[in-house]
């Protein structure tokens, strides 16, 4: 029986899994990719460790997917995290959990995933082009044919899984090609936005603390009149305003509230373990033990030094005044000021500086069975292209390495099949 071809476009997480799993099907497989060496967004995710999943029971994988958790359901059930640990296990890559469930090589390397990765498609049998820009997918009746390059050489395929990526990070090579090929294709995309970026705040008083990393406080996010999302764990001021794992999270939701319109708040918790009842008791131990001294001088077990001389001046209590002589009611808005710090959202920074894309191809004419196109046949997506995306913690390589298990399978059944 003649082998018939698929070509897959990215030689990203979803890429490189697709093109295997193609291949294993019994695919003739060429991948294609436009940058000289493949897996870049891999090798520098995670600060170049690779979060590449969580340990969280698959079951409880959905709800951290605001953009289209429910279409992942089932592929995320076929190949879940289990799977995609004992998955590298078999190429070498011992795996280690950290706080939050996040999973990461044992080497803290990302380098080691990609190679990985590379073994794979090898043992395949995949065929890799690097340096090649696909131009145009070719149709013959609503049917794919094959691909163009960009130098005009046409390559002909029985089918084409699409792992372009999205619109972040565009050095490694997510320029959006994917999203221009869709909407060519007839295909619907939803328009990419940045999800996972960090967030410009009208307050420049954050250049006073920019590079100071704040864990275990709490992020809540305002618009529309009421209070939206909140997070726990780590943060971190920059220069412009702010960012760090849950910053990242809440971004998702304050760009679509900045899009629509809204004004877009966000108060710092400082001690989120301690009610306000609580933390007014220990604002009263420290005093008793600096009694004494002035009030610029007594906050030092409270607070980090660089964040001492703002929480004194939104306290609107006098630096200098003594601590003897603070009353309740100064004490009390203190406390209200460590627990409420306030910030205005301006906006979120570009897409390009995003770690993930939001919006991309629309889910709805896609069948998650199989990756495929509801509207051509031999047409298949995965990875970030598709109008899926999720929260920091390893969900979005898990659902690309997902995905594009499901197309390759997909695609590469569709070409043992005689039409």
């Amino acid at each position: 029986m003649k082998k018939e071809r698929v070509i897959v476009i990215g030689a990203g997480a979803a890429g490189l899994m697709a093109a295997g799993q193609a291949a294993l099907k019994g695919a003739d497989v060429l991948l294609l990719e436009k940058k000289e060496r493949p897996g870049r967004k891999i090798a520098i995710s995670g600060k170049g460790r690779c979060n590449l999943t969580n340990a969280e029971n698959v079951g409880d994988f959905i709800r951290n997917y605001p953009g289209n958790g429910r279409f992942l359901h089932g592929i995320l059930r076929e190949f879940d995290n289990v799977r995609l640990c004992d998955f590298f296990a078999q190429y070498g890559v011992e795996t280690k959990t950290e706080r939050g469930g996040r999973v990461f090589p044992v080497s803290d390397d990302a380098e080691q995933i990609v190679e990985a990765l590379l073994k794979y498609i090898m043992d395949a049998g995949v065929e890799l082009a690097t340096g090649q820009t696909v131009e145009e997918i070719l149709l013959d009746e609503e049917k794919v044919r094959g691909v163009r390059l960009s130098n005009g050489k046409v390559l002909e395929g029985k089918s084409v899984i699409v792992c372009t990526g999205g619109g972040s990070y565009p050095a490694t090579g997510s320029t959006g090609d994917g999203y221009k090929m869709a909407q060519k294709l007839g295909h619907k995309v939803i328009p990419p936005r940045p999800s996972l970026v960090p967030l410009r705040t009208y307050e420049d008083w954050v250049k006073q603390v920019q590079g100071l990393s704040l864990r275990n406080v709490e992020a809540t996010l305002w618009y529309g009149g009421k209070k939206q999302q909140t997070e726990f764990g780590e943060m971190l001021f920059t220069h412009f305003g702010v960012s760090g794992p849950i910053i990242l999270t809440l971004s998702r939701w304050a760009g679509e509230a900045l899009a629509d319109g809204e004004k877009v708040r966000l108060t710092l918790n400082l001690k989120p373990a301690l009610t306000a009842e609580q933390l007014d008791q220990r604002v009263q131990r420290d005093f008793k033990k600096y009694l004494n001294k002035q009030f610029k001088n007594s906050l030092d077990e409270l607070l980090p030094k660089s964040l001492i001389p703002l929480v004194i001046q939104w306290s609107q209590i006098p630096p200098e005044k003594a601590v003897n002589s603070i009353n309740k009611e100064e004490r009390k808005h203190l406390v209200q000021v460590l627990q409420e710090l306030p910030l205005t959202i301006k906006e979120t920074l570009p897409l390009a500086a995003a770690i993930v894309t939001a919006g991309g191809v629309d889910v709805k004419e896609i069948d998650p069975k199989t990756m495929a196109s509801k509207k051509i046949k031999g047409l298949y997506w995965a990875g970030e292209v598709v109008d899926v995306d999720g929260v920091t913690g390893g969900y979005n390589l898990q659902a690309a390495f997902a995905m594009g298990y499901r197309a390759g399978r997909g695609a590469g059944e569709y070409a043992s099949v005689d039409d």
